[in-house]
């Protein structure tokens, strides 16, 4: 009698968030069970494909109870309103590397182009040297090394590196944050790029069935495997707003206006809000082009999941409450 295959299953750290949520979706179509780590008591959707555990991902037996039978982690929690980041992101990621190790987890990570500096600038490729020039940076080079050794030990890890997020989940992103205000109808957009300058977007859906994408055939994979996402390159700085003007014109009939970020209150406000300083921090990334190749994903996939622009917009702005 041939024995049952094992069920393919999956801890989602982050399960709530942007890109969590978005690689739950991913991986139920996929035909995985999702194990989800939540640190409220707020209500979660029904679903007999996801079987939810409250709990902190600081808390290292938490992520250890969630993680029995599974055989992917992805890492993509951070901490509640991103407060004390810099100090609660490696004991979090610590946690995952411990627990990976006991059950014989690949550990799957959302990667960020902070880890680059000028140095590596404008085209930045999978071996490209990490000397970032920001806090942030220097503790996602910090978190990446960590899962280097924890490969060089015996582990699996896979990182996909992409452009700043966008997507039906990301509420917390550059686009819903900066270009559009969620829940209204857009009047205008304030577009952060500097004219002539390129900047990369990752439409979130995208970036998490890639993710799938790899971890089935995780196995062919080398033992610390990262990729780069093209996304959606805004070649000019303009596209991106555009894109939503096209999206709005068809939906409402009008035309919003289009008019630059304003860096200059963002300054003022930066030392009374946290979150505002690190908007700043990141503001170099606005100013030059940095752009990802993705040669290394398309070599081993063939192609990279892609929406059309125009209909990844219209998703997000819909989900955004932004269309009426």
């Amino acid at each position: 009698m041939t024995a049952p295959l094992e069920q393919k299953k999956a801890l989602v750290l982050g399960a709530t968030g942007g890109i969590g949520s978005e690689v739950v979706r991913q991986l139920n179509n996929a035909g995985w069970h999702i194990h989800a780590l939540k640190r409220g008591t707020h209500q979660t959707p029904e679903n007999k494909n996801i079987t939810w555990f409250q709990g902190d991902a600081l808390n290292q037996a938490d992520v250890e109870t969630a993680a029995v039978g599974c055989q992917i982690i992805l890492h993509g929690v951070n901490p509640p309103g991103y407060k004390n980041w810099g100090e609660l992101v490696l004991p979090m990621l610590d946690n995952t590397i411990t627990v990976a190790k006991k059950i014989g987890a690949c550990i799957v990570l959302p990667g960020t182009v902070y880890n680059y500096g000028q140095n590596a600038f404008p085209s930045v490729n999978e071996a490209s040297p990490q000397n970032p020039e920001t806090k942030k940076g220097l503790i996602r080079v910090e978190m990446e090394r960590r899962l280097q050794n924890f490969a060089m030990q015996g582990g699996r890890v896979i990182i996909v590196r992409a452009g700043d997020f966008f997507g039906p989940s990301a509420a917390n992103s550059w686009f819903s944050q900066g270009l559009i205000k969620p829940n209204k109808p857009i009047k205008n957009i304030s577009n952060p790029s500097t004219i002539h300058v390129g900047h990369q977007w990752a439409y979130l859906p995208d970036v998490a069935k890639t993710m799938v994408k790899l971890i089935e055939i995780r196995d062919t994979l080398d033992a610390f495997a990262t990729f780069h996402m093209n996304g959606f390159w805004d070649e000019d700085g303009k596209q991106m707003a555009k894109a939503i003007c096209r999206v709005v014109e068809r939906h409402m009939g009008e035309t919003p206006n289009i008019s630059t970020f304003p860096w200059w209150l963002m300054h003022l406000i930066a030392p009374f809000n946290t979150t505002i300083k690190e908007l700043i921090e990141m503001k170099y990334l606005w100013k030059q082009p940095v752009r990802m190749k993705n040669n290394k994903l398309l070599q081993l996939l063939g192609e990279e999941p892609s929406t059309p622009i125009d209909k990844a917009i219209e998703d997000t702005l819909i989900a955004l409450n932004c269309l009426t």
